[in-house]
């Protein structure tokens, strides 16, 4: 089961004026679940996001992109789960061709003003066929407050929906934001590692929108990682459809700005932890803390080093403390000049590592008792400089090879 994660509550989440969401049950991999969701824009919204660094990218990819990069205007997203369209060559870039096709005929628009959205197996052909059967159901059930089933449409190996609102007051006019997020496996940074969309009804300039969803995906989904591995399909797009009564957003550093990014960034944070609670077999909830390095890169790359090492993670799993594979991971982690006899290692409140060894004051018993909980912090304070970084992770159970093994079937 997730790590301290429950489903999310239906009316908790906020409409977001301007956004209508629905969905169908395809068929796409198995009958009698929902796995389609199609998002349809007002007027005048406007899109922006970061997509996966893998270089096998999926199809629906690079048509998303370059729709993106149309003067037209996005008009609605396709979001199909249980198929990747990944790894299928130019048969594939015309399956999500065909999609945003129909789609835009049901909608009365371009194809071009559809972005194409797919999540699960890879390297096998797109059914286009149960796809566009189901559009006709899904834009008829459109409605405001669908996303809670929104949530739910996108899931793949996700055993819990995750979805979050929020509001904030900017220059007095209250703001609503609100996300939703698939991810449990082949999770691992890149921008994006996972398929994420977060909608606010806010007016945000075009350039503006894309700085603030770099940076929240910076504070957010690249600080996760569940099993080292990039998805080939990730994005997380943010959506401003201007229909508050606030006045655009434009100025780079403005307190609505800052208060805007803060927001969104908070809601990305929660779903990005989200992800890695309900990591494929995850039964501990592992936070990273790197301080005192030279730079935030240096500190990534020992968190990192820290948080997909089998060895850490599945000791974790075992509740046994282990904790000589932590000074490994970070004694491998890449950092040339690191002087271990001066850095100090924490879990929790129990000091573990310093001088280059064992602390004289730890004692195995306060190991123990902290890898028994569900929420557990490595600390690793490196005394070179200023510099942190903050990842977040989980435990390697037997479950998730399991899941893994049998993903197909």
């Amino acid at each position: 089961m997730p790590v301290n994660l429950t489903s999310p509550v239906a009316s908790e989440l906020l409409p977001v004026e301007g956004v209508l969401l629905g969905i169908a049950e395809a068929g796409i991999k198995r009958p009698n679940r929902k796995d389609l969701l199609v998002m349809q824009l007002c007027d005048g919204a406007r899109v922006a996001g970061v997509f996966t660094t893998n270089r096998f990218c999926a199809a629906p990819v690079i048509v998303a992109r370059e729709h993106l990069a149309h003067a037209d205007g996005v008009k609605a997203l396709l979001i199909n789960t249980g198929n990747a369209n990944a790894g299928t060559g130019e048969q594939g870039m015309q399956d999500a061709r065909t999609t945003c096709a129909a789609l835009g005929g049901l909608l009365n628009c371009k194809p071009t003003q559809i972005l194409p959205y797919s999540t699960g197996v890879i390297m096998e052909s797109l059914p286009v066929a149960k796809i566009v059967a189901g559009l006709p159901g899904a834009v008829a059930n459109m409605r405001a407050d669908n996303w809670y089933d929104a949530a739910q449409a996108i899931m793949t190996t996700d055993i819990v929906a995750k979805a979050i609102s929020k509001q904030v007051m900017v220059d007095g006019v209250t703001v609503t934001i609100t996300g939703i997020a698939k991810g449990s496996g082949m999770i691992h940074p890149n921008m994006a590692t996972m398929l994420g969309y977060i909608a606010t009804d806010a007016a945000i300039s075009q350039q503006l929108l894309q700085e603030m969803v770099r940076e929240a995906a910076n504070r957010s989904f690249n600080c996760i990682t569940v099993d080292g591995d990039t998805s080939t399909n990730d994005a997380l797009m943010l959506i401003a459809t201007g229909q508050s009564k606030l006045k655009e957003v434009s100025a780079f550093g403005s307190t609505a700005y800052c208060t805007l990014v803060e927001a969104i960034s908070e809601v990305a944070i929660y779903l990005a932890q989200a992800i890695v609670r309900d990591g494929e077999g995850a039964t501990k909830f592992i936070t990273v803390k790197v301080e005192g390095g030279k730079d935030a890169e240096e500190c990534k790359k020992i968190g990192y080093a820290i948080a997909r090492s089998p060895l850490v993670k599945t000791a974790f799993f075992a509740s046994d403390p282990n904790l000589g594979r932590i000074l490994a991971a970070i004694g491998y982690a890449g950092v040339a000049d690191l002087e271990v006899t001066a850095l100090k290692l924490y879990l929790d409140e129990v000091l573990v590592a310093e001088n280059g060894g064992r602390a004289t004051s730890y004692r195995e018993e306060d190991g123990q008792r902290i890898m028994q909980q569900s929420d557990i912090t490595i600390r690793v304070v490196l005394n070179r400089a200023v510099a942190n970084a903050t990842l977040w992770t989980c435990d390697f159970s037997y479950d998730y090879v399991k899941i893994n093994a049998s993903y197909r079937s």
